[in-house]
This record gives C-alpha cells, structure tokens and sequence, in this order.
C-alpha cells in the first residue's frame, strides 16, 4: 500500500490511442468540409448588424441618391447616431430578397 509513484515513468499508451497521419488527414478533410459547409451558409449574409451608408450602397447596388431617396419614402429605415446613418442588416437581407424573389431560401 505504501506505493511510491514515479514521475519520470511514462505512462502506457495503448493501440487503441494512437493516431496515425490517415487518421489526422481524416480529421483534416472533415474539419475542411465542414468550415466550407460553414461558410456557404453564411455567404452574402453581413457579419455586421449595423451598416454605415457606403456599405449599403455597395450591397445594393445603388447611388447615393438612391439610397437618399429609400431613406426619405420609408422604405428603408434608419438610424442616425452622432452624424452617421446606420442601417439595419435585417432590412437590407429582407430589401435584397424582395429585390430578387431568385435569392430567397426554400
């Protein structure tokens, strides 16, 4: 009962726990696969939730003016904090999806 451990004993590994370059290339080409997966889901969708102007703009495609004029009828609502005009990425994604019925998901 009176054991001594020895810290300088490795402790057994056993076959079950070894991993080969198969197995870390296996993990390499789900992790892989799965990140694409990832980043389809999310393509076109802003990482952002608030959007300056200029990004808008480039997101629809639209002038200044254009983008003035949403703003002035009510179709896009905004918010001005400080001077800068935001935007909500909701509203752009439900613009853009009315904009082409195509792009909306099943």
């Amino acid at each position: 009962m009176n054991e001594k451990k020895n810290y300088f004993e490795k402790p057994r590994i056993y076959r079950e726990q070894l991993l080969t370059l198969d197995d870390l290339n296996d993990f390499k080409r789900q992790m892989l696969f799965e990140i694409k997966n990832l980043l389809k889901e999310h393509v076109g969708e802003p990482s952002k939730k608030y959007l300056k102007s200029k990004d808008v703009r480039k997101l629809l495609n639209i002038s200044p003016g254009t983008l003035q004029n949403l703003r002035v009828n009510g179709t896009l609502p905004f918010k001005r904090i400080g001077g800068v005009i935001y935007h909500d990425s909701a509203d752009i994604q439900r613009m853009l999806e009315t904009k082409n019925p195509s792009r909306q998901s099943a």
